[in-house]
């Protein structure tokens, strides 16, 4: 049986490759079916269209929005969007315009720690609008600051690091409707960094299904079976839509792999077809 991955980045945003590199990839992976999903820009759905049809590779336009709850970022994938909504398009021209205000900040107190870099060596590193954390961690491993992403992150980036800087940022239930207005699925994506427990994130998903969620990423590279079967569970129990993909970076995630993840994930195929018809529906 085919694979499918709905969770992938490309150099849009923060992953290394661009969409024709991990459509490539896919294919040699046995994916029939993926999602390019950057975060905060759908600029690399085109290509991935494009060497989609020509590698007979089923592309669904998708994007990866962050929200705000609590003290925790969570996100949002978006599926089966129209990727070309004017409304859509400005909101998410919002979200990377927050990064540009937050990341001369992080730039500023890597500085003040004795780290020589500039807030335009990372923009050309980038070579995208949508510029994040894992940019910065990749010139501080060119530079021999770190010597992976992990240790950027861990020393300098993540949350309670020497250079953090918090992010503005939309509550869940704002990016939610972002998504349904451009006429797409919203799925909370790697429910483990809610940070709740079972009940915890069931009732959480409860509510944000009366706000319009629509699924939950139950299968991903480092959930644990347990995991897996717990957030299967409440899928069922809420009748969420059930998806999963690999979240693949690249570099920055350099253990992770189209359509395998970490070498044993495996996103069912017949998980797509539930998934387009609520998007039919919703259209």
């Amino acid at each position: 049986m085919s694979r499918i991955d709905l969770h992938l980045h490309t150099t849009h945003s923060d992953g290394s490759l661009p969409p024709a590199e991990v459509l490539a990839l896919a294919q040699k992976a046995g994916v029939s079916a993926l999602a390019i999903t950057d975060h905060d820009i759908v600029a690399g759905i085109p290509e991935a269209l494009e060497t989609g049809a020509r590698l007979g590779i089923e592309v669904i336009p998708g994007i990866e929005i962050s929200s705000v709850y609590g003290e925790n970022e969570l996100h949002m994938l978006g599926y089966f969007l129209d990727w070309k909504d004017v409304g859509l398009s400005s909101r998410l021209a919002q979200l990377r315009a927050s990064r540009h205000r937050r990341n001369p900040r992080i730039i500023e107190k890597l500085n003040h720690l004795g780290l020589d870099l500039s807030y335009e060596e990372v923009k050309i590193l980038a070579g995208t609008e949508s510029i994040g954390r894992p940019h910065i961690a990749r010139v501080l491993m060119d530079r021999g600051y770190v010597q992976s992403a992990k240790e950027a992150f861990d020393r300098y980036l993540a949350k309670g690091a020497a250079a953090y800087v918090p992010r503005e940022l939309p509550e869940p239930a704002e990016a939610i409707a972002w998504i349904r207005a451009a006429r797409g699925i919203p799925v909370l994506a790697h429910p483990t960094w809610v940070n709740e427990s079972e009940e915890g994130l069931l009732t959480l998903c409860d509510k944000l299904k009366a706000e319009g969620l629509g699924g939950i990423e139950v299968h991903y590279s480092t959930h644990k079976p347990q995991q897996t079967a717990q957030f299967l569970n409440i899928a069922q129990r809420l009748n969420l839509l059930v998806t999963g993909g690999s979240d693949f970076h690249g570099l920055t995630k350099p253990d992770i792999e189209v359509g395998v993840g970490r070498g044993n994930l495996k996103v069912p195929e017949k998980l797509l077809e539930p998934l387009r018809k609520a998007a039919d529906h919703v259209s």
